[in-house]
């Protein structure tokens, strides 16, 4: 018990840490002219936490996975413009899993999952094709790179200025893209296995939980302070029946999708087999975006879709989120086809294993 005390109170002091960050870099509306905030990734890189959860003898903060998470939630809260979750919980993870070097963790890390080929090349790998909705792919330095080998699949990372990028934005305006590499050589790849890059896959999917859970939560916060406040017909919308039962059916919803993310976080720290419960969050966080963004709005009234109201920074993200490292249609028929392939009798424990 003290020991989970004590890492509670190391999570708080790195959210606390992150929330001091940002209150000096307010949100704004991404724009292809602003598509990112250097200025809060350069304070973040500044203070240590664009490498929590990674290796300090890699080069990383060190930390342990729960404090990876809490920066990337707190940044989701606070509509952080910089791609911290991709960094932490997805390609610095893989690339030392791999045990390839580590880029600068000032320098943003993206990932790529799919489209590229390799070839064997003298002492090194050339890699050529074209990996497409790569996040923040105009903006990162460098992209750990899935490709498909001769004899499987293999990682390496790639820095950017190698390849030629066409940006694409977000429903959020985040900078995604396309990335495509022209026989670029690759000094450095490693072998993969098929499960290592289901885990890449799925550590994905749990990140976008992360963020919508996180996201979520901030935005039920919001509709209540905003109810209580707002005043019709002379007294606060939380007195009207019909907002307190709006209300009570979007904590439903956060409270379900906290649950699954946490225990889906928990699952990845003790055990590699995470797919089932990344798979759980993602279609359950997926799933709540549409309540939860549509009754907020409803609260909230006109005011919520103006470019200044802080609301629309995040259900933006929520609505892009949900369709990133794989919608829920993906993810659901991942979870059926597991949960099938048990059997009857293996049926309950997968369940207990999700959940």
């Amino acid at each position: 018990m003290a020991g989970q005390d004590r890492r509670t109170s190391e999570q708080d002091m790195v959210t606390a840490t992150v929330r001091d960050v940002l209150s000096s870099h307010e949100p704004f509306a991404l724009t292809p002219d602003r598509p990112w905030d250097p200025a809060l990734w350069a304070a973040l890189a500044g203070a240590g936490l664009t490498g929590v959860g990674l290796a300090e003898e890699a080069g990383g903060s060190g930390g342990e996975l729960a404090d990876a998470v809490a920066v990337v939630a707190a940044l989701a809260r606070g509509a952080g413009a910089v791609p911290v979750a991709e960094q932490l919980l997805v390609a610095g993870p893989a690339v030392l899993a791999a045990g390839l070097d580590l880029p600068p963790v000032e320098d943003p890390l993206t990932l790529a999952l799919h489209g590229v080929l390799a070839e064997p090349a003298g002492q090194g790998w050339t890699f050529a094709g074209t990996a497409i909705d790569v996040p923040w792919a105009a903006v990162a330095s460098a992209a750990a790179v899935v490709a498909q080998g001769p004899d499987g699949p293999l990682l390496a990372v790639v820095p950017l200025s190698s390849a030629t990028v066409q940006p694409v934005a977000s429903l959020a305006g985040e900078p995604h893209g396309s990335v495509t590499l022209d026989r670029v050589t690759v000094a450095q790849a490693a072998p993969m296995t098929d499960a290592q890059v289901a885990l890449m896959r799925s550590r994905f999917a749990l990140a976008r939980a992360v963020q919508l859970a996180a996201a979520m939560e901030q935005v039920l916060a919001w509709t209540v302070q905003h109810a209580g406040e707002r005043e019709q017909f002379g007294r606060p919308l939380s007195r009207f029946q019909a907002i307190q039962m709006e209300l009570a059916e979007m904590a439903g919803e956060v409270t379900a999708v906290t649950a699954l993310v946490d225990a889906a976080v928990q699952v990845l720290a003790c055990s590699a087999d995470v797919e089932l419960a990344a798979a759980a969050a993602k279609v359950r966080a997926g799933s709540a975006v549409e309540v939860v963004a549509r009754l907020a709005h409803q609260v909230h009234g006109a005011i919520g879709f103006t470019q200044e109201h802080r609301l629309h920074h995040l259900t933006r993200r929520c609505w892009s989120w949900r369709d990133e490292a794989g919608s829920e249609l993906a993810w659901s028929h991942s979870l059926g086809a597991a949960l099938v392939a048990s059997g009857p009798d293996g049926l309950w424990p997968a369940l207990t294993r999700v959940v």
